[in-house]
């Protein structure tokens, strides 16, 4: 029988492994700044988001307000009880073709804030009805939530424009073009005047498009609504600051408590769960600043 090997010599002890390298404590001043160029890239995320926000998402935040409001509309003309007047906020009234900007069957709501032209085109409270005797102003945004009047500076003299309501369908010819310094000048007394911002950053005047009504008028309701500060042209909501930090508060909230399940729950289930519901506190952040801006915007 053979005698064991032996790896090292009899008598010899094991060497003691080296010491583990130990990282240097971290100064107060060093995570101050590692803290700050958090929060600034933080910051800089949600400014980009909000970018982003703006041209492409809030887009299909309108496609969802249009089609639920074609859907009533719809159902209203069908069952002859769509608006003749004066209704409440956001509500459908009209549909509104322009066949020379590819624009058809766009619901316009009633009210001219920045919360109700996020649902389409909007009919000022304190002008008659399309179709109606008088004058009637449509609003709609430039730039964000789909920019419904994004290209109504294109329209040229002679273009038809078509409004439904629940009196019928009305035809305007395009007549006549203004801005904030060169307003119309048209006397016709049946008229439709659009209304957009002047440009796709934060517009600072009003581009405006008239057009004469063809045929004859429906009767109007005897009441029109009362134009508010907020219903004006580039007219920003004020209110929604309050709602914003609200919202800011419950988003800050939600990624405390994330970072907290993270760290005592599993990664990914966090993760998972947390997800949709930052989501959602972050498009309401989003869609309160964007009332902020002017309601052409």
């Amino acid at each position: 029988m053979s005698a064991p090997t032996l790896d090292r010599p009899v008598g010899t002890t094991e060497p003691a492994p080296p010491p583990r390298a130990t990282r240097p404590p971290v100064s107060a001043a060093r995570r101050r700044v590692v803290q700050a160029g958090w929060a600034t890239s933080s910051l800089a995320g949600l400014v980009l988001g909000f970018a982003v926000y703006l041209p492409a998402l809030s887009g299909l935040q309108e496609q969802h307000s249009q089609a639920a409001a074609y859907k009533t509309l719809r159902d209203q003309f069908a069952k002859a009880v769509a608006p003749t007047g004066p209704t409440t906020d956001g509500a459908p009234m009209a549909m509104l073709d322009i066949p020379a900007l590819g624009l058809y069957e766009t619901v316009v709501v009633e009210g001219t804030t920045g919360r109700d032209l996020m649902r389409g085109p909007g009919h000022r409270r304190d002008t008659v009805l399309p179709g109606q005797h008088g004058v009637s102003v449509l609003f709609g945004r430039r730039f964000s939530f789909g920019a419904p009047f994004a290209r109504i500076g294109e329209l040229r003299d002679g273009d038809r424009i078509e409004v439904t309501t629940g009196q019928g369908r009305a035809s305007y010819v395009v007549n006549e073009h203004g801005d904030a310094g060169h307003p119309l000048t048209d006397q016709a007394k049946d008229r439709l005047v659009l209304v957009t911002g002047d440009s796709d950053w934060i517009s600072s005047s009003t581009v405006l498009v008239g057009a004469r009504l063809l045929g004859d008028t429906q009767p109007n309701s005897g009441t029109r609504g009362a134009l508010r500060p907020t219903d004006k042209a580039l007219a920003a909501d004020r209110a929604a600051l309050p709602a914003l930090q609200l919202w800011g508060l419950a988003l800050l909230a939600g990624v405390t408590l994330s970072t907290l399940a993270v760290r005592l729950w599993h990664r990914w289930a966090a993760y998972l769960c947390a997800a949709p519901v930052l989501g959602m506190l972050l498009w309401s952040c989003y869609e309160n600043a964007a009332a902020l801006l002017p309601n052409l915007y």
